[in-house]
């Protein structure tokens, strides 16, 4: 009997030890920061959605000198968060970004202006120093600016671009106009900041018709043509979006995972969950991953839409898939 116990325990043990091994490593490169931005991936880890589909998800926060598009190209990543034009742009460039995933639905991007600097209408932008963000997250300002038909470059530009750091001091400074915001974070650091709503002009994006697709889940053209990734890129996209509809349900609890993945310690909980109810607004959860293909065309068409060409110059093709979000839903 002690000889059959103790086989059973080793037995036991092994099958433990398999089970252990068993899940699949997957690593997802985020666009920025650990913050609830990116919450439904933290949820996902958190709450166990990732072991139930056998994945040992690594989630890599993102920061100013990361451009998600250089760590999967070089290998650091299976999956990253980018933005579409980003994504677009460097696609084009040579490295095959295709998107398998869309979590953003709408625009979160805003230009927030000053009223006692002369801004109320996009008519006042002219002669005016406006802070844009760059790194890949300038094109949809450009586009919109060819729209307005004003100069942004050379000695007869019609405003000055004033390269913009991840912060909002140039606005609370008075060094700019205007400055980059994103609803759900630099808008309130604006707030924060003493200026009230009362004192300030915001152009959405959305509302000014050149607002393009954001977060997204892009990978390497290779990773689709194996089929075990495929299957593995399958159950991350099905856990994934549990996590994301979790944390849409339960938008304070989803600040505080998020908060508890904090390494650097530098987030706040009251900015964390102002940050998690602005993003729950972003997101459709009616087929909630799922790239909406009308706004893909519309994200397309507003980058070709300058006389520039300044993000692509042609249409894309191959650039987006359906296939995994239908396989994560079987």
């Amino acid at each position: 009997m002690k000889k059959l116990a103790l086989l059973l325990a080793a037995s036991a043990m092994s099958l433990t030890a398999y089970s252990a091994s068993a899940a699949d490593k997957l690593t997802l490169q985020l666009k920025w920061v650990t913050q609830a931005q990116f919450a439904g991936y933290y949820v996902a880890k958190d709450k166990g959605f990732y072991d139930e589909v056998d994945l040992d998800v690594t989630i890599k926060p993102g920061g100013p000198d990361v451009a998600p598009a250089q760590v999967i190209a070089g290998g650091g990543a299976d999956v990253v968060v980018d933005w579409m034009p980003a994504a677009l742009a460097t696609r084009e460039k040579g490295v095959p970004l295709v998107n398998i995933s869309q979590v953003f639905s709408r625009s979160g991007m805003m230009l927030t202006c000053r009223k006692d600097m002369g801004v109320e209408t996009p008519a006042d932008f002219k002669g005016k120093t406006l802070g844009v963000w760059f790194f890949g997250n300038e094109y949809p300002f450009l586009s919109w600016m060819d729209k307005l038909k004003y100069k942004t470059e050379g000695a007869d530009a019609d405003i000055t671009v004033l390269k913009q750091g991840f912060n909002v001091d140039p606005l609370l400074q008075k060094q700019a106009a205007c400055v980059s915001t994103m609803t759900y974070n630099e808008y309130w650091q604006v707030i924060d900041g003493g200026l009230t709503p009362a004192e300030l002009t915001v152009f959405p994006y959305e509302d000014q018709g050149v607002a393009t697709l954001e977060d997204g889940l892009y990978v390497m053209e290779k990773s689709l043509a194996d089929d075990a990734m495929k299957d593995k890129l399958a159950r991350f996209i099905k856990a994934s979006m549990k996590g994301w509809q979790y944390a849409i349900d339960n938008t304070d609890e989803a600040a505080e995972i998020v908060l508890e993945n904090d390494a650097t310690g530098a987030q706040t909980e009251k900015h964390q969950k102002r940050m998690m109810a602005e993003i729950a607004k972003l997101i459709d959860t009616e087929n909630l991953g799922r790239l909406n293909e009308d706004s893909y065309d519309r994200t397309v068409n507003i980058l070709l839409a300058g006389d520039s060409k300044l993000v692509i110059s042609k249409k894309p093709e191959g650039a987006f898939t359906q296939e995994i979000w239908d396989m994560s839903t079987k």
